[in-house]
């Protein structure tokens, strides 16, 4: 029997950024994995990076599978054994002005809101940026054998802009966020099942299994599916949609902490010739 075709196919376009992982071309797979279950493969080597023109091609998926197919459930999952996503070119994330306003916000926001059930199915590494993404579905199956959760901002610097954060605390108990962040820990699927981050193990077979039991499929077909999740997330849809303000809000905490950084040299200036005053 020949393979069945997929539904669609979307190049990600080549283009002119200076990582060589922008350059590396790659593409989206839709196939229909059960009865109205899509399930959307990406592959763009090295590690699935999430640079712009990822971004947009997601983007586009979603919005194919939302207007043009009968409403179902989407499973996201990666061609690239190794890794789900390996997060942010981040060198070239922070000298674009637009990046994540423009490109990575959008597609958080457009997978949080989506009007069908999602679920990430995470084959392998997920850090930083990919776990992100991974939380922006309302699900994820893990495998079980290889392959970690982490948020290793810590670990290069990086702070932790306001979506980037309330999808956590919206998700999981402080306590594991706090582990996540503060520690850079390393999650297996089972900790991350223990934990709640993922919320089962397997794979393709394994999430249409968990889909028949929690009756996605038919879920989706909810009209205020989409509606629901929009005030189930709020805090997360609120701080993506003020994205345009982070970079002030950041700014002025910066400011802030340079002020009180400030002022706590100067208590410490001022305690030191107290010292010296008492010996002489």
């Amino acid at each position: 029997m020949p393979p069945i075709p997929p539904l669609f196919v979307l190049p990600i376009p080549l283009s002119v950024a200076t990582s060589s992982t922008d350059n590396q071309e790659g593409k989206f797979v839709c196939t229909q994995a059960a009865p109205q279950v899509y399930l959307l493969s990406f592959e763009h080597r090295p590690d699935n990076r999430l640079t712009p023109a990822f971004n947009q091609t997601f983007i586009l998926a979603l919005d194919i599978i939302e207007h043009r197919l009968p409403r179902g459930v989407v499973i996201t999952t990666s061609s690239i054994t190794k890794f789900y996503s390996n997060g942010l070119d981040y060198e070239n994330a922070i000298r674009d002005p637009t990046f994540f306003a423009d490109s990575l916000f959008p597609l958080w926001r457009r997978l949080i809101t989506c009007p069908m059930p999602t679920i990430a199915l995470l084959n392998g590494h997920a850090f930083a940026g990919g776990l992100m993404t991974a939380l922006m579905h309302d699900y994820r199956i893990m495998n079980p054998h290889k392959g970690f959760l982490c948020l290793n901002e810590l670990d290069f610097g990086a702070p932790l802009q306001p979506p980037m954060a309330s999808v956590f605390r919206v998700k999981l108990n402080m306590t594991t966020f706090r582990n996540m962040v503060l520690e850079s820990r390393r999650f297996p699927a089972l900790e991350a099942l223990k934990e709640g981050i993922i919320d089962g193990v397997g794979g393709v077979d394994e999430t249409l299994a968990f889909i028949g039991e929690m009756k996605l499929t038919q879920k989706a077909q909810g009209r205020s599916y989409g509606k629901i999740k929009e005030e189930l997330y709020r805090e997360v849809v609120r701080d993506l949609d003020e994205a345009a303000d982070a970079t002030k809000i950041l700014t002025a905490r910066d400011l802030d902490r340079d002020r009180r950084n400030l002022e706590a040299k100067k208590r410490v200036d001022d305690y030191q010739a107290i010292l010296q005053k008492a010996k002489l």
